[in-house]
This record gives structure tokens, C-alpha cells and sequence, in this order.
């Protein structure tokens, strides 16, 4: 199937880097695979945006993880949405949230994590996580455990 009958736009295309929040470059396409519980895993160890404070830059890598339900999101437009928060003011904590929210918008998956690993500015990292289940399922009750054990176990800290 061609990526125009997906409705794709960014896959194969020119890119081009939106230096402002953008998050309509998303974009989706089918899961083929909708009986299945699976999840899906982004890791963008080069994810930059501003203190709205300072305007000082901060580093971070994102982790975002899915179980997808109809729609799926294509890795090139989320690169670009992720791009797109370069020259973008915002906290740490608001990141990461934003960018769950937008996905949820844009997928309704069953389950969405966003997890960011920044590196420290002043002595202190910030690691911002947020979670989502669909309400009155068991995502919802996946996403309640999963808040509260999320780092019990921590993974080594690699980006510092």
C-alpha cells in the first residue's frame, strides 16, 4: 500500500523541520494487528526544548510507550512533533504531559506511557512520568499500577 493511500504526508517526503510546536505533523496509520495487546517503544535520546524561564536549552531523552489500538503513529511524524519542541518554552513536566496528551489525541491508544530523562542543569536532573489507560478498562487499571511501581526498579541512567 502507498503511503498516500495510508494518508501519509511526512513518510518519504522532503523534511522539513518545524522550529515552532507543531503538533499537526502528526500522523497515523492502521494497526493491523487491533486483536493483539503489544506494545509499542520510542526512544529519542535527542530530544531538546527551552526553559521558559531562561531560555536556556534543556536535553533530555523521551520514552514513549504504547499498546496501540485502531491507529498507530508513524515514526517520522513524531520525530518532526518531537523536533518541533526545540524553540519550545516549557517545563520538564509540562513536556512530557503535552506530548501524552497530543498522542491520546491523535491515537486513542489503550495504554500510553511518556517518560523523560533530562540531563541536569544545576546540580539536579528532572525525570518527569506520565501515564494514560483507556477509562473502564484494563489500561486503566494497568495505567494506576504502573504509576505506582513506574520506578521501583530503575533502568540505568545513560543520558547523563
Amino acid at each position: 500500500m502507498k503511503r498516500e493511500e495510508e494518508g501519509l504526508q511526512q513518510l518519504g517526503a522532503k523534511t522539513e523541520y518545524r522550529m515552532d510546536y507543531a503538533p499537526e505533523v502528526l500522523e497515523t496509520f492502521e494497526n493491523k494487528h487491533q486483536e493483539n495487546d503489544y506494545f509499542v517503544k520510542f526512544n529519542c535520546p535527542e530530544f531538546t526544548s527551552l526553559c521558559p524561564i531562561t531560555g536556556q536549552p534543556d536535553f533530555a531523552t523521551i520514552y514513549i510507550s504504547y499498546i496501540p489500538d485502531v491507529k498507530m503513529v508513524e515514526s517520522k511524524s513524531l520525530k518532526l512533533y518531537l523536533f518541533s519542541f526545540r524553540n519550545h518554552g516549557d517545563f520538564h513536566e509540562d513536556c512530557v504531559n503535552i506530548i501524552m496528551k497530543d498522542l491520546i489525541r491523535l491515537m486513542e491508544p489503550r495504554y500510553i506511557e511518556v517518560w523523560g530523562k533530562f540531563t541536569p542543569r544545576g546540580g539536579i536532573s528532572i525525570d518527569p512520568y506520565c501515564n494514560y489507560g483507556q477509562p473502564g478498562t484494563k489500561y486503566e487499571k494497568m495505567a494506576e499500577q504502573r504509576l505506582l511501581w513506574h520506578d521501583m526498579n530503575p533502568e540505568p541512567i545513560d543520558n547523563r
